[in-house]
């Protein structure tokens, strides 16, 4: 694993790579805590952004703070996996992840260590979405930086 150097035409597929991740895994995770499935008592970014200003804060401050950490780990990825963009490598990304949730950001916002501090239910509830990540982070790279296969013509 080495750091590769990107183009800056890389980099703004990464970021965009990032970017539509934060959006689908947004677009799952809000509603399911909307409607209750979720054992979460509010989103982890909304929670952190309360924790780390000291206030109450609105739903959309929470998501952008989740669609700056997503970009932010969707990029290294790319940075780190260029010429590996694997399934298997996004899954790594995101059951390592899901462990730095259950081990740092759960007890930094008040859950408890793996999240027994609200529920044990936290720990597959924290799992979904990260397993979700990789997916989505994996099939966004597949179609953002796909191979020209070789012989084709340009037109």
């Amino acid at each position: 694993m080495r750091l590769h150097n990107l183009t800056p035409g890389e980099w703004l597929k990464a970021i965009a790579v990032g970017i539509g991740t934060a959006i689908l895994l947004s677009a799952v995770m809000v509603p399911a805590l909307k409607v209750g499935v979720s054992p979460l008592p509010k989103p982890l970014g909304l929670a952190f952004a309360e924790t780390i200003l000291g206030r109450q804060l609105p739903l959309p401050v929470g998501l952008v703070f989740h669609v700056a950490y997503v970009t932010f780990w969707s990029v290294a990825f790319v940075a780190l996996f260029r010429d590996s963009l694997s399934f298997r490598n996004a899954l790594l990304l995101g059951v390592g992840l899901w462990v730095l949730v259950l081990v740092v950001f759960f007890p930094v916002v008040g859950w408890g260590f793996l999240g027994f501090g609200v529920s044990p239910k936290l720990i597959v509830a924290s799992l979904v979405p990260h397993l979700l990540f990789a997916v989505f982070l994996w099939g966004l790279c597949r179609i953002a930086f796909r191979q020209r296969r070789a012989g084709a013509i340009d037109g």
